[in-house]
């Protein structure tokens, strides 16, 4: 029965990614049958309450010569460490999993559509090199969260149903508050009961975790499996690193996710949560190539892959400070907050901001930023260490008095 499951996820595509990369579990819907809402409209209805924001989608048009030219200089800039961290979590991985996993019970990385998307495929691509020293059984799958509204639940039962006896770990690129990780969570709640069917799938740590082997503690057994390149807020069970630093992959949006779009809600009764999938954009679509890039780079590394910490509960280690950034700009709505280079950045790209908060004035990290907010006449205030770890965050516009 598990493969009759399997061979009907096969159906499902992969954006541009290849099939061996990457099952993409949406619904893929043609643009043409999506409204496109102009970003101050959208503004308007999302903080007036009128709409969720995975109800509506702006339309992606094809990166400006300026943001192609700062993507590949964030490329160079950023191949060996993006290949270290990939080295280094799948090492991680295979430590953590190598006794639990096998052909028959792969390691099943859920991405996290979108940012997570090309995070997971290039962990993919390092857990099937048999020339590694990490090889590790594994499939790779993509599944939508929403903010306020949770992992799409059909596309999880879906996995559920296919690999009853595997281990579940969620791919994500970075993490800006906190928020996706407390989203995460919530959803995951129903499979908390230690006598639930699927408990083990997701609850699994204090059973492959070598370092917590053993202990047998509650905290142990109820780790969400969240992984990530980067970790800010400090919540995931294991990341690449802490710091806010201008990961390539985030500079772009679909142009390096596989040409998918952000997700749209659906309700659970009728079906997968939806996503547009830009074949317009295809000459523009560096997915591929990023990922071949990295991915050599990868394997030409001289120095030997380290074993990452993992975290058995999350530290929100900027809670504080995004406290302190909404007492002192007036902000009751946590989600007009933005913290990251990447979360500031597409927050430019798809939002209406109001202002621009840095670390640097002239970091390199965040050209891109400094010249979309020039070019839009967008306010940049320059903090210092105030808003350390994150070297970047954009404040939303108000548009409504309860926001």
């Amino acid at each position: 029965m598990t493969n009759l499951y399997i061979q009907k996820l096969e159906k499902y595509g992969s954006g541009s990614y290849l099939a061996s990369d990457v099952t993409v579990l949406l619904d893929i819907v043609d643009k043409d049958a999506v409204a496109d809402v102009p970003v101050s409209q959208k503004e308007a209805l999302i903080q007036s309450g009128q709409r969720h924001y995975s109800d509506m989608l702006t339309l992606e048009a094809a990166p400006t010569a300026m943001h192609e030219q700062l993507y590949s200089q964030a490329l160079t800039q950023g191949t060996t460490r993006t290949a270290t961290d990939i080295a280094n979590l799948a090492y991680t991985l295979h430590n953590t999993f190598e006794q639990a996993v096998n052909a028959e019970r792969p390691l099943v990385l859920v991405s996290l559509v979108r940012a997570g998307l090309p995070i997971g495929v290039l962990l993919q691509r390092a857990l099937t090199d048999q020339s590694s020293s990490y090889a590790l059984p594994s499939v790779h799958y993509g599944i939508s969260i929403i903010r306020d509204r949770g992992l799409d639940p059909v596309a999880l039962q879906m996995l559920l149903d296919a690999y009853p006896n595997s281990p579940i770990v969620f791919v994500d690129g970075w993490t800006g508050k906190g928020a996706i990780y407390q989203e995460l969570a919530r959803s995951l709640e129903a499979f908390s009961d230690p006598s639930h069917v699927h408990f083990a799938n997701i609850f699994h740590q204090s059973t492959f975790d070598q370092s917590t082997f053993g202990q047998g503690t509650v905290n142990n057994t109820t780790v969400i499996p969240l992984l990530t390149l980067a970790d800010p807020a400090g919540v995931a069970w294991l990341s690449a690193s802490e710091e806010d630093w201008l990961i390539p992959s985030g500079l772009l949006n679909s142009t390096v996710s596989g040409l998918i779009s952000r997700s749209l809600y659906t309700e659970p009764q009728s079906g997968l949560h939806r996503s547009v999938f830009y074949d317009n954009l295809v000459a523009v679509d560096h997915s591929l190539a990023f990922i071949n890039h990295i991915n050599a780079a990868r394997r030409s590394l001289s120095t030997p892959p380290q074993c990452l910490p993992t975290y058995q509960q999350p530290r929100y280690q900027t809670a504080e400070l995004i406290n302190k950034l909404a007492a002192d700009y007036a902000i009751t709505n946590r989600n007009r907050i933005k913290p990251t280079i990447a979360e500031a950045t597409r927050a430019i790209l798809r939002r209406d901001p109001e202002r621009i908060l840095l670390a640097t004035a002239e970091h390199p990290d965040t050209v891109l930023l400094r010249h979309l907010c020039a070019q839009r006449n967008i306010n940049i205030s320059v903090l210092g260490d105030k808003i350390l770890p994150y070297q970047a965050i954009t404040l939303i516009k108000q548009r409504s008095k309860d926001s």
